[in-house]
């Protein structure tokens, strides 16, 4: 195990925590025994996180942060964390996202991660082979976190057309697929949100093959995201923003106007209670 001093800060975000949260705590003057018993933490997880070893979970940083008068300087690091708990290859894909004025998602089998319950997101990512509560709480905390662009005072507009299959997948069973339609019945109140849902009678579909995002930024070409065998692929090649944007105006065609998607979602959710 290294000594404390041994340590990169510029190594990762997740070493600059470390760094911080050391100078914050030799600052006020406590031993790691003495703020993991304020913060009602290990001493061991907090000697964890300070040498990097560990990433905390947002509770533990709030706490953290208030124990040793930080102001906010520590909570302000989180999004990096959180950002650090995500894969490497949707790194790029996050930056894409807070920048964009305009998002346009279809979604065959899923509700988009930006519209996700914690629950729901929480009971999809379990579903993952070998993954670690750890690692489920760590990527859970992470996409509640992209979740904040929807409340900045300029969120990008969010255009969702979801297959009417999603109403009708319990993931999570009965009470957390419930709380998941209910919520997206009070985003699609938000001005600039719609939610639109394409009728199950259709059968096939045009995008049956697989979900996607169009990723529109000021000044810029747009940028597509797409699942290929379980891991994302990002692009901004002409032919292929072209005919994603073909398909997504040929889904959304087929969808049911947001008035009715909406009532299909509160049939869901009685349906679901």
């Amino acid at each position: 195990m290294p000594a404390p001093l041994e340590l990169d800060p510029t190594a990762s975000p997740l070493a600059f925590f470390g760094a911080e949260l050391r100078k914050c705590r030799k600052k006020a003057r406590l031993s790691q025994e003495q703020l993991a018993e304020i913060v009602r933490f290990s001493p061991s997880l907090v000697g964890l996180v300070e040498r990097a070893q560990r990433t905390p979970s947002k509770d533990l940083v709030q706490r953290c942060d208030e124990a040793l008068g930080a102001e906010g300087e520590l909570l302000r690091l989180w999004p990096l964390l959180s950002r650090e708990a995500s894969p490497r290859w949707f790194r790029e894909w996050l930056d894409i996202e807070q920048e964009a004025h305009t998002l346009r998602t279809w979604q065959p089998l899923l509700v988009p991660g930006l519209l996700q319950t914690e629950e729901y997101a929480r009971a999809m990512l379990r579903g993952e082979p070998g993954v670690t509560d750890e690692q489920v709480e760590k990527a859970v905390q992470a996409r509640l976190e992209r979740q904040v662009i929807l409340s900045r005072p300029d969120p990008p507009m969010l255009w969702v057309v979801l297959d009417e299959g999603v109403l009708q997948r319990p993931i999570g069973g009965r009470e957390t697929i419930r709380q998941q339609l209910e919520h997206l019945v009070e985003m699609a109140k938000m001005p600039r949100i719609a939610v639109q849902v394409v009728p199950l009678a259709l059968g096939i579909t045009t995008g049956i093959l697989g979900g996607f995002v169009i990723a529109q930024i000021a000044g810029s070409p747009d940028i597509v995201y797409y699942e290929s065998t379980g891991r994302g692929q990002i692009t901004d090649r002409s032919e292929d923003v072209i005919a994603l944007h073909t398909r997504y105006d040929a889904i959304r065609a087929e969808a049911h106007p947001q008035h009715v998607s909406v009532e299909l979602l509160r049939e869901a959710i009685k349906a679901w209670t």
